[in-house]
């Protein structure tokens, strides 16, 4: 039996939190719609034709039980922890610690990802050496780590904002590039047949993902039990909305050309709007990497805030991590990792890949545990429970599918299981 003290979260007032439904899906939008948009919807026409777009469908439909389930746990259970919380509830305070170090260690790996993605679709845009990129991604870390300074109250703002413009660019260059499309170009519809499809499906599964990210800023809303589930409902709407207009008119517009750029959006506007084509998707490449940033920076500083006060990390991190608080603390540590592993990026020559996978593999390590939890601690067979259920063998298969990948979140796991052997003989000695 552990000797440690399993520390129930307190419950915020449901009038005491800064964030609305609109706020809220704005941080939504901004977790899961994410940096994808500049890249994906060409790459799954690439490998799946036409049938990319039954992908996109397939995705919306199959994103909902795991927003459902999240959504369900942070409304009833609001707290900066929010995975990690859920966990502790239900498997403990071990298993909680090694969800906390795979969001706060691992996922916090793909911050720089972000940044230098957004750096360089701008560059490329704009047509200037992709050296500028590395100057400009820091940049782009640095004013979303700004707004969280002053709290939720100003960054829930700031992101709606952001997300706000980001989907007024997406519906604009999809009306414009619209009248271009070719009906030629749906033709044939499934021309690498349905392991095209499934093809499109494995790339859009990180598209949809991020439902989670929103969980550690759960206790700043306003009547959590409503607030959440609204935003989550709006945000699926949005984001789903957004991949597909994409993918019809990346489709429809450019063909068999599509995944042949690294600019794709840019080319779905020039064949119509060349003038000023450049300035909205160079809008798009850097709201996107700041609204994602604004997001989950928040939320790793919220949950390090909260990993401080429960002992997982030193303790001195712990102040900001109640309802309304703002932990500069923990956002500074935030920020030290975000430099680490954009040092070590810039020290790779910007090779993307393993940080993504590095990220990906924690995130559905993180997935994993917190559908278990959810089928423990949600109301049996109410509907966050059975999108829990469903949930469960969707994240089985993502675990399948990183394989390998796992290794990072194992060696954290450890690292978990090493503070609980620590501090369980330092609770047995002073029991002595």
């Amino acid at each position: 039996m552990s000797t440690e003290t399993d520390q129930s979260p307190t419950q915020p007032s449901i009038d005491s939190g800064t964030v609305g439904w609109a706020q809220g899906a704005a941080l939504y939008v901004a977790a899961v719609l994410g940096t994808g948009i500049l890249v994906l919807p060409a790459l799954a026409a690439q490998v799946a034709g036409p049938g990319s777009i039954l992908a996109v469908l397939a995705l919306i439909v199959l994103s909902v039980p795991l927003a459902g389930t999240f959504a369900a746990l942070a409304a009833r259970h609001p707290d900066a922890g929010g995975v990690a919380t859920f966990v502790r509830l239900a498997l403990g305070p071990t298993a909680a610690r090694m969800a906390g170090y795979w969001f706060f260690f691992g996922v916090c790996v793909g911050s720089p990802v972000v940044a230098l993605l957004g750096a360089e679709y701008l560059v490329a845009v704009l047509g200037a050496e992709r050296w500028v990129a590395f100057v400009v991604a820091p940049a782009l870390i640095a004013l979303p780590l700004a707004s969280n300074l002053f709290g939720l109250r100003f960054s829930g703002r700031a992101q709606l904002a952001l997300s706000g413009l980001l989907v007024a660019v997406v519906v604009g260059v999809v009306v414009v590039a619209a009248p271009a499309g070719a009906a030629a170009n749906v033709e044939p519809f499934l021309p690498h047949g349905w392991a095209g499809v499934g093809a499109a499906i494995s790339l859009f599964v990180w598209a949809f993902a991020g439902w989670e990210a929103v969980t550690h800023i759960a206790g700043e809303f306003r009547r959590p039990r409503t607030t959440i589930p609204l935003a989550t409902a709006i945000a699926i709407v949005v984001v789903g909305a957004c991949y597909l207009g994409l993918q019809l008119v990346t489709v429809a517009v450019l063909g068999d050309a599509a995944g042949s750029s690294p600019v794709p959006l840019l080319d779905l506007v020039d064949a119509t709007a060349p003038s000023w084509g450049r300035v909205a998707v160079a809008s798009v490449a850097g709201i996107v990497a700041v609204g994602v940033l604004n997001a989950y920076l928040g939320a790793f500083a919220k949950l390090g805030a909260s990993l401080g006060r429960d002992g997982d990390l030193p303790s001195a991190l712990g102040r900001g991590a109640e309802a309304g608080g703002v932990p500069r603390r923990a956002l500074a540590v935030v920020a030290l990792l975000a430099a680490g592993y954009y040092t070590a990026m810039v020290l790779t020559g910007g090779e993307l890949t393993p940080f993504i996978l590095i990220h990906t593999s924690c995130m559905v390590a993180v997935y994993a545990l917190g559908v278990v939890a959810a089928l423990r601690i949600l109301p049996r067979f109410g509907a966050g429970w059975w999108c829990a259920a469903v949930s469960v063998l969707l994240v089985g298969g993502l675990v399948v599918l990183a394989g390998g990948n796992l290794l990072v979140p194992a060696l954290l796991a450890v690292a978990a299981l090493a503070v609980s052997l620590v501090r369980a003989t330092h609770a047995t000695r002073r029991a002595r």
